[in-house]
């Protein structure tokens, strides 16, 4: 079934493992605006190789996290939406990264065809999803947040539990 931009939802899935296995479950929508609140929730999640976050808004942009004990792993698939959405400017803000000011915004976005991510492109290089394609997914302008999420889990392995949480999303 295809998406129209009407049909773009903010979720929020955790993606861990036990027993060997890949599971994901959905996370209230509200921490979709809430970094801390969302990193709060990944570290509650037992995993045997840490936990994952994975955020869609709308069809803006994508939040990746990977939560291994103390640390915190975050990507931020557009700097531009800082300007509009809390969560990307909050992602910045704990990656020390200065939100553009509007001069800066203008340069970003006078090229349509260019997205500039921040945070770190090789947060799943151990799992087998290396920068330059996590880099490449990101700047796919012509696929919403939910299709690279879609192809970042299928890259990493856990395509299944991810399309079931989204199915709950989406119905």
């Amino acid at each position: 079934m295809a998406m129209t931009d009407e049909d773009a939802l903010d979720f929020a899935i955790v993606v861990y493992r036990e027993d060997g296995c890949w599971d994901a479950e959905l996370l209230p929508v509200a921490l979709t605006s809430d970094l801390e609140g969302l990193i709060h929730a990944l570290k509650q999640q037992p995993s045997e190789s840490g936990t994952i976050g994975l955020v869609a808004v709308g069809d803006e942009f994508f939040v990746a996290l990977r939560v291994l004990r103390e640390r915190v792993e975050v990507f931020l698939s557009d700097i531009a939406a800082s300007w509009d959405f809390p969560l990307a400017r909050q992602v910045l803000e704990y990656l020390d990264v200065p939100v553009p000011d509007e001069e800066e915004l203008d340069e970003i976005l006078q090229d349509e065809e260019t997205v500039l991510p921040a945070g770190d492109l090789s947060i799943f290089a151990d799992l087998g999803l290396d920068e330059m394609e996590l880099g490449i997914l990101s700047g796919d302008i012509d696929l919403l947040p939910e299709d690279v999420l879609s192809s970042i889990a299928a890259r990493l392995g856990f395509s299944e539990p991810f399309e079931r949480a989204i199915e709950s999303v989406f119905g």
